[in-house]
């Protein structure tokens, strides 16, 4: 035999340089969760090894992050009080605002992002202002786009809309661009799918709806087309960066948005996705930091130029240490 495609796997040195996929810790993402409070670290029981933090408690989770050289989170708030409008996602001194100005203060070159939806803020749970007992999408964007405004006048180095109504890139950039903060970027979840793998998640940020489910707004699982044009239309309102959410159940998603995309696109390994790896681990059926570094390897290949994953820390120091 003349080509023995096996040559290229004989040893670690060479694998490493015949690599198609390399990974930097320079694309992984952490979210964290901060509820209101003081002096608050908690476990989330549906997450093992993730926490929830009070404003004040946040450093100590962003000096490991950084130890293990991840430089960028994705921050959710979970408020003491709700209300039908959200009222405290855009409130200048929430949880998110305040854990934006303890970060910055501690943490000034870290990137922060910060979520923009008004799930966790709403006493119905859904994403915006309900008529009846839809969401009213036009009425929302104004909400959401003082969100962002508020957020990043609090140190956000980006917002990340999730909410899925139709018009929010364009309506907060607006928002941004009239208050002089041009430079603030917008890294849209362009492509987010009404997902049954959510359900770690809503337990820890408290988000899950009261009645019915977000299938009016987020995406129908079915489809790839739509997709790609929720993914461009997010692109000429204004949008920076682009995600699709959730990650490895989507990869066909995210390589046909990569294939049209001018802006960076990340993906999201959401909550249940970790959830189940790390039951699975517990269990013993199978090699946590294996599969995990798998994952994101996936992520990587499938087009994602930026990972969230709440094995962000972990993936980093593996890489650090040549194990991936």
């Amino acid at each position: 035999m003349i080509i023995r495609p096996r040559r290229l796997r004989r040893n670690k040195i060479i694998r490493d340089l015949a690599a198609e996929t390399r990974l930097s810790p320079s694309m992984l993402v952490y979210p964290l969760f901060v509820r209101e409070g003081r002096g608050i670290v908690e476990d989330i029981p549906a997450m093992p090894g993730q926490k929830r933090y009070s404003p004040d408690t946040l450093p100590r989770a962003l000096e490991e992050v950084r130890k293990a050289g991840v430089n960028s989170v994705l921050l959710f708030g979970i408020p003491e009080h709700k209300d039908e409008r959200g009222s405290e996602a855009y409130n200048d001194d929430g949880v998110i605002q305040q854990a934006l100005r303890e970060g910055k203060r501690h943490f000034p070159d870290i990137c922060f992002i910060a979520d923009v939806c008004l799930c966790e803020y709403t006493s119905h749970g859904h994403c915006g202002l309900l008529k009846g007992e839809a969401v009213d999408n036009d009425p929302t964007l104004d909400l959401l786009a003082r969100t962002a405004l508020s957020q990043a006048q609090a140190g956000a180095d980006m917002v990340a809309p999730s909410d899925m109504m139709d018009g929010r890139v364009a309506a907060i950039r607006a928002k941004l661009d009239g208050a002089g903060l041009e430079d603030t970027l917008i890294f849209s979840y362009a492509v987010k799918y009404a997902s049954a793998f959510y359900g770690p998640f809503r337990e820890a940020a408290g988000s899950a709806p009261s009645f019915g489910d977000r299938r009016g707004y987020q995406m129908d699982p079915r489809n790839v087309r739509e997709g790609v044009r929720e993914a461009l239309l997010d692109i000429e309102e204004g949008a920076d960066m682009i995600m699709v959410k959730p990650g490895l159940p989507y990869l066909d998603v995210l390589h046909a948005v990569k294939e049209r995309s001018c802006v960076p696109v990340g993906a999201y390994c959401v909550s249940g996705e970790y959830s189940m790896i790390k039951a699975a681990a517990e269990r013993g059926w199978l090699d946590e930091r294996r599969v995990a570094a798998e994952s994101a390897i996936c992520l990587a290949r499938g087009g994602a130029d930026i990972i969230v994953t709440y094995f962000a820390p972990e993936l980093a120091r593996m890489m650090k240490e040549g194990e991936l």
